[in-house]
């Protein structure tokens, strides 16, 4: 009899009498705090997903998993290929040649890394295809001299498709004469935007056998071999193994952990700290739930008393209070992660939105790796989040709902 019965009153006490609306007010509040913090949770850590995701796919798509380079330039590529292609773990590989340097139009100047691409071969191992604005890989011929740059640069220098650039190699050239900078023009062939600063500013294409006259080797000498992996936290431990087996003497390994290994690091460390803050948060909303209840109880007094007197164990009196908790926590969480999961498949589009508004930019390119917000909702964390609200709420029961059950009906019912 009392088992539905204890179910119904605890849920019936979710309302206060109507002579003390102040504690309907204070459940209610508990149960929209307790729903704002797991909003804020789940729309957080979706962002911090977000710039986990386009870290690994679009950043880490472009700069190379790994690479295998040479002490002197790399002659007979693609025998080399073959060999490191053995290696399971490899996916697809590439050769390439680099060399920094500085791209000047009408007096404008930008810093630049020249990357020589066999057009063929550079779309098993990069992503820049994808991105392509204006003209694609295979306008990149050999002997033409064209470059492909991003946006970012083209915009910096005023530049567009067909127009003329000037690289400026960091070496010179000794003549009777004196000493000259090693210049070359090359032809803007196409432009491409990725949507991180540091590659739509500072990275330049070009053919491989351009660049390896403007290094003075032969038309099929490389710097090295860019390699993919079928997972990129693979690349560390296989780069150095292919390095061993080819030759440590002569060969030698470079991965993505080099170059932006603490980016990567930084934004997981930074997702767990702040998935921590949050669930402080979290746990102050659901223990507001103690507060609400204590005034319950005290409201409540003299029903408990009648029920003790009816023949409720003490048992069945905490069950009343904290069935109670339970529903504000229920109805809370439930809130809370319907509205998040909303917000969180929105956020992009909100912020975007807002920054065409106001005319600002939150996310500058040339401070961070990406120029806008990106978000990606993980059942996993939305499971997280819930089962932590949860078990907060029902944990924040327990000491109200002992207090419910110490209760004396003769004590309770001397003022009735």
């Amino acid at each position: 009899m009392f088992r539905p019965l204890f179910v119904f009153i605890g849920t019936r006490y979710t309302r206060a009498k109507r002579r003390n609306h102040f504690v309907s007010f204070i459940s209610l509040t508990s149960m929209i705090g307790l729903a704002l913090g797991v909003v804020v949770m789940i729309v957080v850590l979706s962002v911090m997903n977000g710039f986990d995701h386009e870290m690994r796919t679009r950043v880490l798509g472009m700069v190379p998993h790994a690479t295998i380079e040479g002490d002197a330039p790399i002659s007979d590529w693609q025998s080399l290929a073959d060999k490191v292609k053995q290696n399971p773990k490899v996916l697809a590989v590439a050769p390439f040649t680099q060399m920094q340097g500085l791209l000047t139009n009408d007096g404008k100047v930008q810093k630049i890394l020249l990357n020589a691409i066999d057009p063929a071969q550079e779309r098993n191992v990069s992503i820049i295809d994808k991105f392509m604005l204006q003209g694609k890989l295979d306008d990149l011929a050999p002997g033409s001299f064209g470059i492909i740059i991003g946006d970012k640069a083209a915009a910096k220098l005023g530049v567009g498709l067909g127009d003329k650039l000037t690289f400026v190699a960091p070496e010179v050239t000794v003549t009777p004469a004196g000493m000259f900078p090693r210049m070359k023009r090359f032809t803007v062939v196409g432009t491409f935007h990725v949507g991180a600063g540091e590659i739509d500013g500072y990275l330049g294409l070009t053919n491989l056998t351009d660049l390896a006259r403007l290094h003075r080797w032969q038309p099929d000498q490389v710097q090295g071999l860019r390699l993919k992996f079928n997972d990129l936290f693979d690349a560390p431990r296989g780069a150095w193994e292919i390095a061993q087996h080819l030759g440590e003497s002569q060969y030698y390994a470079r991965d993505w952990t080099r170059t932006h290994g603490n980016l990567y690091q930084a934004i997981r460390m930074e997702k767990a700290m702040i998935g921590l803050l949050l669930l402080l948060i979290v746990a102050v909303a659901a223990f507001n739930i103690i507060s609400t209840l204590v005034m319950v109880v005290n409201d409540k007094k003299g029903d408990i008393a009648i029920l003790r007197t009816l023949g409720a164990t003490p048992g069945q009196i905490m069950a009343i209070f904290m069935v109670q908790g339970t529903v504000i926590g229920v109805v809370g969480t439930l809130i809370g992660t319907a509205v998040g999961i909303l917000a969180a498949l929105n956020v992009s589009a909100a912020i975007a939105g807002l920054e065409t508004l106001i005319g600002h930019k939150f996310l500058n390119a040339d401070v961070y790796f990406i120029d806008y917000l990106p978000s990606q909702v993980q059942a996993q964390d939305v499971l997280m989040v819930g089962g932590a609200a949860l078990v907060l709420s029902f944990l924040a029961t327990l000491y109200p709902a002992w207090r419910a059950a110490r209760t004396q009906p003769a004590q309770a019912l001397r003022y009735e």
